[in-house]
């Protein structure tokens, strides 16, 4: 690597870490009630919109009230969503006349921004209408990613309290996560998009003349070419925050009209990861302990250096075959170096690299490059972040109440090596919980590895597998690995956009979503019941380098044991096919 990717990394790294105090601190502020004066003038509109729910604010929920309450709401958001794909041809702001989606396109898509997923199986500009894209779209990334902030703030409460049956009210924290945090971020992030140059109109499509034609597949000449437009900035701006990761274009944050500048490419890229690292703050300052929050937040911290330094130098390393041919991949003042297939000459290898790690950290999912032209290796890296389960800073919220849920099964490893109950944050961890860890842990690997058997032993499913080999299966692997952790982001080069695959990874973003939150509220409702255990001499802190070194552990070896066999089938054996 260069002195410039130790920069780049380190400036990014830096800034990251430097906004986690105040915006957790804000955030813990919101979940507590605490909201600063100058956002109270929003306090009417969020008494007005519980009267008009029928809203008790007051009313607190057990978790089953509440996981109810989760399930309904985005099963409502789910259905609204298909049936506006389905009419959309019939609906205005659709300058381009496009016509309805296809039911099982629709139905993939909905099930897709309603678990925060935000797969993409078509080509923005070409299939939503602008209504379809601001009502459907956009409002679905704000919930879905209310909806995960939601879930860890009950968690969270259910840590920290004692001998309580209550984990908060899922209407309150839903409308306060929305309406405090991820509006006002959106706002101010979408001016800046529109001043650097993100498109942000309700204007057709433009048409412009070509500096110089050239001759289509057809033996005619093309002398116009038609430049898509429509309000991106303000989806681009709650995609990112939320670590949603759809894109308004087909080829999402590298559109020049999506992500214009390096400037703009950067704070997109701090975006992702900017609520999800804050969150840990959150954590800890509600907790009680803020030695809590930084000591996860360090576990992140620590393994998406590492898978950003690892993706990077096998990216600047190139391409063997290329380089057995005498091709100089090496960085100078005249050429990036590397492997540059599928990135934007504008943002090059490092950015790629960080960007794809970061995005695969977090359940975001959006790119700046094509990852299914990164080197075997490379790419390996993106792939493995998301099988760790999306608990490397993940989702905003579903992200570290995941990490929590690797906690508590770290101190329960930790607990039978001493042969000692285990504990965390004062609360004893038993047989209850660690049944309910376990689904959480579990399912989103069975759910990948299945959906993946599945594809690869079905004609259906291998009918629309391009690329021959590992690479194919490569493909095959990272697209359930993405619907199966609620990610997003592709390999490309197979095609998924049909009856088949929209179902099966349909229904795997539904599973490894819902599956997962109704255990967690479980637990915090479990744990919330539970009296506070006084520290003794056997307790294992659970803010120092020992823990924190346990916890990478537990992360890296569950992820390892259940995914080197399938990735020693895709990745792994296609790099070595290079080097022969």
């Amino acid at each position: 690597m260069t002195l410039n990717s130790w920069l780049q990394i380190g400036v990014y790294i830096g800034v990251l870490l430097l906004l986690v105090k105040p915006l957790g601190a804000f955030m813990a502020r919101i979940y507590e009630g605490d909201i600063p004066p100058w956002l109270r003038w929003l306090t009417p509109l969020e008494r007005w919109l519980y009267r008009l729910c029928g809203v008790n604010a007051g009313e607190e929920m057990s978790w089953k009230s509440y996981a109810i309450a989760v399930l309904l709401f985005n099963a409502i958001g789910l259905v609204a969503l298909y049936a506006l794909q389905r009419v959309q041809g019939a609906l205005p702001l659709n300058p381009q006349a496009l016509p309805a989606v296809s039911p099982d396109s629709s139905f993939n898509t909905a099930a897709s921004f309603a678990t925060n997923t935000n797969w993409q199986d078509y080509g923005g500009e070409t299939t939503m209408s602008y209504l379809t894209q601001m009502l459907g779209l956009t409002v679905q990334n704000f919930l879905s990613a209310a909806t995960g902030m939601a879930v860890l703030i009950a968690l969270v409460r259910g840590l920290a309290r004692r001998e309580a049956s209550t984990v908060g009210n899922f209407w309150v924290d839903l409308t306060r996560s929305t309406l405090y945090i991820l509006l006002p971020l959106s706002l101010v992030f979408a001016f800046f998009l529109v001043s650097q140059g993100v498109v942000q109109t309700l204007r057709p499509y433009a048409t412009t003349t070509l500096v110089q034609s050239r001759i289509g597949a057809d033996k005619k000449p093309i002398t116009q070419q038609t430049i898509a437009l429509g309000p991106a900035a303000s989806q681009v701006a709650i995609k990112q925050l939320g670590t949603n990761g759809g894109g308004f274009f087909n080829v999402n944050s590298a559109h020049p009209l999506e992500n214009p500048t390096p400037l703009c490419n950067f704070l997109e890229m701090l975006a992702i990861l900017l609520i999800p690292a804050a969150l840990c703050y959150t954590f800890g300052h509600m907790a009680g302990d803020v030695r809590q929050g930084w000591a996860l937040l360090a576990v992140m911290t620590i393994v998406l250096v590492a898978f950003i330094i690892g993706c990077t130098c096998c990216e600047q390393a190139g391409n063997p075959r290329l380089a057995a041919l005498g091709v100089d991949q090496t960085a100078s003042a005249l050429q990036p170096g590397g492997n540059m297939e599928g990135k934007e000459t504008r943002f090059g290898i490092v950015n790629s690299a960080l960007w794809a790690t970061a995005t695969t950290a977090a359940s975001n999912g959006s790119v700046n490059s094509m990852h299914d032209s990164f080197t075997p290796l490379g790419g390996l890296f993106p792939m493995l972040m998301i099988q760790l389960s999306e608990v490397i800073f993940g989702g905003v919220g579903s992200g570290l109440y995941g990490m929590l849920i690797f906690a508590i099964v770290a101190v329960f490893i930790a607990g039978l090596m001493v042969g000692r109950t285990p504990e965390y944050l004062g609360k004893k961890i038993e047989a209850y919980e660690m049944k309910m860890a376990s689904l959480v842990i579990l399912i989103p690997c069975a759910v990948v590895l299945i959906t993946t058997a599945i594809a690869v032993v079905t004609p259906a499913g291998r009918a629309t597998v391009f690329n021959p080999g590992a690479h194919g299966f490569s493909e095959v692997l990272y697209a359930t690995s993405s619907a199966g952790n609620n990610n997003g982001s592709a390999f490309a080069g197979l095609g998924v956009n049909n009856v088949f695959y929209n179902v099966l990874l349909g229904l795997a973003m539904l599973v490894s979503r819902y599956w997962l939150i109704v255990p967690t509220l479980a637990i915090a409702g479990s744990l919330g019941k539970k009296k506070l255990v006084p520290v003794g001499p056997g307790t294992l802190p659970t803010h120092g380098p020992l823990f924190i070194g346990l916890l990478i552990g537990v992360v890296l070896i569950v992820g390892a044991l259940t995914f080197i066999p399938a990735l020693a089938l895709g990745p792994i054996v296609e790099q070595l096919q290079m080097v022969q």
